[in-house]
């Protein structure tokens, strides 16, 4: 299907809804695009949770959006993706905290690193990117079942479009290649996208992608590669922030749809509807990919028949 345009040019963080009694975990959020996305959320009055890897940061960031928006309800929460041990106590906590979420934003990721593995034995791009990301939503599938019109939001990349999912060697033993690597956690990471909305239409699943935004994540990027990205278009982080918080708040948004900058080759500009590569929608191995994401992390989900309260949203194919 093709994407399909909004009739506004320029959705911008004032078009967000307000988020009162409204409840956002944000993974990665204590810098660029996660930060952004967590800021304007507390803004527009969600509580949100910062979900990150190191809690000083964490705490740091925290205080710079209560600077920023006196009265915001921002929580911390130690996750460390890279870890199933650190994902299931994460999870733990917010089902202990929080008895529905509204919101849950997939944006904490690794870009491009020396070769390396997660806690578990698994490369790390797809440890952290994808498979990390699936034990947690899985882990709180409950909380998001149990409250109407909640959303689970993927950040993506356009480098999804050189992906592929090595399902002979998910790993990278034979082999190492960082971009190759990256791409693939990226095109799961739609996969997985389309795959839940399948599955459970109840929550609406959606991705998105910032475009061409520098931040942090570049940090392992080769220096050669990083001096041609910076003389092409580019914008901030919180433009990057943008089509992520239009899934994540767009009365309009469905599941299955997937966001991105609207400008030349998807790099800069305001969010719209976009289309993913013809890759990602491989129904037949987006099904292999649930399959060995489940297996690999051992969390399965419990998908209802039928869950109370929701209106099934349109899936990409609707």
């Amino acid at each position: 299907m093709s994407p399909q345009h909004s009739t506004r040019d320029r959705w911008a963080a004032v078009d967000i809804p307000g988020q009162q009694g409204r409840t956002a975990v944000v993974t990665g959020s204590n810098t660029g695009l996660g930060f952004e996305i967590a800021r304007a959320l507390a803004e527009h009055g969600a509580t949100v949770v910062l979900a990150c890897r190191d809690l000083a940061k964490a705490s740091a960031a925290a205080d710079r959006i209560r600077a920023a928006a006196p009265g915001a309800a921002v929580r911390t929460l130690r996750l460390d993706l890279a870890s199933l041990a650190s994902v299931r106590d994460a999870a733990g906590q917010l089902r202990a905290g929080y008895p529905h979420l509204d919101l849950l934003i997939s944006n904490a990721g690794v870009m491009m690193p020396p070769y390396s593995r997660t806690a578990d034995g698994f490369e790390l791009q797809f440890g952290t990117n994808h498979l990390g990301h699936f034990a947690l939503t899985g882990l709180l599938l409950d909380r998001l079942l149990a409250t109407p019109g909640s959303r689970v939001v993927t950040v993506s990349s356009v480098g999804h479009r050189m992906g592929d999912i090595y399902f002979d060697d998910p790993a990278f033993e034979r082999g190492y290649r960082r971009m190759r690597a990256y791409a693939q956690s990226k095109l799961a990471n739609l996969m997985f996208t389309y795959e839940l909305q399948r599955r459970l239409a109840a929550v609406g699943a959606l991705a998105a992608h910032p475009g061409s935004s520098w931040t942090e994540l570049q940090r392992h990027v080769p220096f050669w590669m990083s001096a041609i990205a910076r003389l092409l278009p580019s914008h901030d982080a919180a433009l990057g922030a943008l089509p992520a918080l239009r899934a994540a708040t767009d009365p309009a948004a469905r599941g299955g749809e997937y966001y991105g900058p609207g400008g030349w080759r998807e790099w800069t500009g305001y969010p719209v509807r976009v289309e993913s590569s013809a890759r990602s929608r491989d129904i037949h191995a987006q099904y292999r990919l649930w399959e060995l994401s489940e297996q690999l992390t051992g969390v399965t989900y419990q998908v209802p028949e039928r869950a109370p309260h929701h209106t099934a949203a349109p899936t990409r194919d609707s």
